[in-house]
């Protein structure tokens, strides 16, 4: 009989995953949206016995966009945790860092080994008994699906009051979205991500993330540019949402603390709070259209202080290197990457007295652009220092750049949590990606030094590289372009204690 703990969870959810030469074969095809995406979902819903309908007394608050969305579920997460204490909320969200319970968390923490695999095996159990009715449907869902099957039957079981549901990519036919009437919808900040499946312009991009709108729901987005605002209004009428709403400044903004890091974090606890105040008017059933919250009550205030995301924006003393500090980004648009170099480049952060030693680690995935993101990197660094009046040249801010698979450890092995089949063999025992970056970083700065640039094969590799840089009495590290490269160095660094 075989057992049923988290490690075996883990093992069927991974083989769930899209491996590299299916991806590789999609990329060939070229862009296309999967026609049945949310027919399949719903089907699957129903084959672990549950209706859309169901759905609704999960108390949703829907929350797509292209940088920011995560953080501000963390928001709307901590701000309805401490004004209903009482009650039982639900958060979806997606990736982990360390570990795939991070997805589903209650009441801010995440699913205990116990539970995911509890729950785990149920929904597994329920689609084995239950086949599919429609011919040419999948027998089983994706990775990501399966998490969000999941997620729905973790919170159905534990009767939360409230969920807040976190979409994967896009809006229109991601898994998600499939709750016929949420409380309340928002957009934060978009750009061009997933461009081969989403659009190449931001135009497309808003239209497939306004598909999150529904009929008589209230409709938010943070402000956006021009094209996309337009988009978002169109689509707020065209699915009968109760009314769109462009959220204002953060009431008080230049006064109230926020739990992350970033200038750009403003937009996005602005977006949370008008979502929280939205949703716990609809829930009491008090204002069909509350106007927008001008003052900031004290539970929300304290929502927003306590607010903690790990991996965005955070700064991470090495508990086992003194003198050793982490600044932790998963940033990987053209974008987030320019709001983590604004972060880090700032007086406290990467500008100190003495100057330490500055590291760079990065990664990005395969259909990317690392040359893009590098150069992003770059023109930020070289603005950052002209703001703070800095006279250093942006070519020797980075004493030393790193670029490293996803691979966990040195020996070529994912930890369980970690592991990714999307990447091929090919490119792991070459590095291509890794080779592209470095060659992109020596076009853009030919005066580095090539000593001081590292390609290496995982992550392992990478921590043992800075733990090398004995002669430096205090290394601040950068970590930004993968929020699974950060992950794998909160793991691997032994961080987790600090981290999360």
């Amino acid at each position: 009989m075989c057992t049923r703990n988290y490690q075996d969870a883990i093992e069927r959810l991974n083989s769930l995953q899209t491996n590299a030469a299916a991806l590789e074969a999609a990329r060939a095809v070229g862009p296309r949206l999967n026609p049945n995406a949310i027919s399949e979902m719903i089907e699957f819903l129903e084959r672990i016995e549950y209706t859309c309908e169901d759905l609704n007394t999960l108390n949703v608050i829907h929350i797509t966009g292209t940088k920011g969305k995560g953080s501000t579920s963390a928001f709307t997460d901590s701000i309805l945790r401490h004004v209903r204490p009482n009650w039982k909320v639900g958060l979806y969200t997606s990736p982990h860092l360390v570990a795939v319970r991070e997805r589903i968390r209650i009441n801010g923490k995440s699913l205990s080994e116990e539970d995911f695999a509890k729950y785990f095996f149920e929904v597994w159990d329920r689609l084995q008994k239950n086949g599919p009715k429609t011919p040419d449907f999948p027998v089983m869902p994706g990775y990501f699906r399966y998490l969000t099957l999941m997620a729905f039957h973790t919170f159905m079981s534990e009767r939360v009051d409230a969920t807040i549901l976190e979409v994967g990519i896009g809006g229109a036919g991601d898994s998600t979205n499939i709750v016929p009437r949420p409380i309340v919808t928002g957009i934060t900040s978009l750009g061009l991500d997933h461009t081969a499946v989403l659009g190449k312009t931001i135009g497309a991009i808003a239209w497939q993330k306004g598909g999150i709108y529904k009929k008589g729901v209230p409709a938010l987005s943070v402000t956006q540019r021009d094209e996309a605002m337009e988009v978002l209004k169109e689509r707020a009428e065209e699915l009968q949402a109760a009314y769109f709403m462009e959220v204002p400044s953060l009431p008080g903004s230049g006064f109230v603390k926020l739990g992350l890091a970033g200038e750009h974090q403003v937009q996005n606890a602005a977006l949370a709070v008008q979502m929280a105040h939205i949703f716990l008017r609809s829930v009491d059933a008090s204002e069909s259209r509350p106007k927008p919250l001008s003052e900031l009550p004290a539970p929300f205030l304290t929502g927003l202080e306590y607010t903690s995301w790990p991996g965005r924006c955070q700064t991470v003393l090495d508990p086992n290197y003194q003198g050793t500090t982490w600044y932790l980004d998963g940033a990987h648009t053209v974008e987030s990457l320019s709001c983590c170099i604004r972060w880090f480049v700032q007086v406290g952060l990467g500008l100190k007295e003495p100057q330490p030693t500055r590291v760079l680690i990065f990664n990005c995935t395969s259909g990317r652009s690392g040359p893009a993101f590098l150069g992003a990197i770059l023109e930020e660094t070289r603005e950052s220092l002209l703001r703070h009046g800095r006279e250093e040249k942006v070519e020797d801010f980075f004493g030393h750049v790193i670029f490293c698979s996803n691979v966990t450890y040195a020996d070529g092995h994912f930890k369980g949590d970690l592991t990714s089949r999307a990447l091929s063999n090919a490119d792991l025992v070459n590095l291509t990606t890794q080779h592209e970056l470095a060659a992109a970083w020596s076009q853009l700065i030919p005066q580095f030094p090539s000593e001081a640039i590292h390609v290496l094969p995982s992550i392992e590799h990478a921590v043992r590289t800075v733990r090398g840089f004995s002669n430096a009495a205090r290394i601040d590290v950068l970590v930004a372009g993968s929020l699974h490269l950060v992950g794998g160095i909160i793991e691997v660094a032994g961080l987790a204690s600090s981290a999360l």
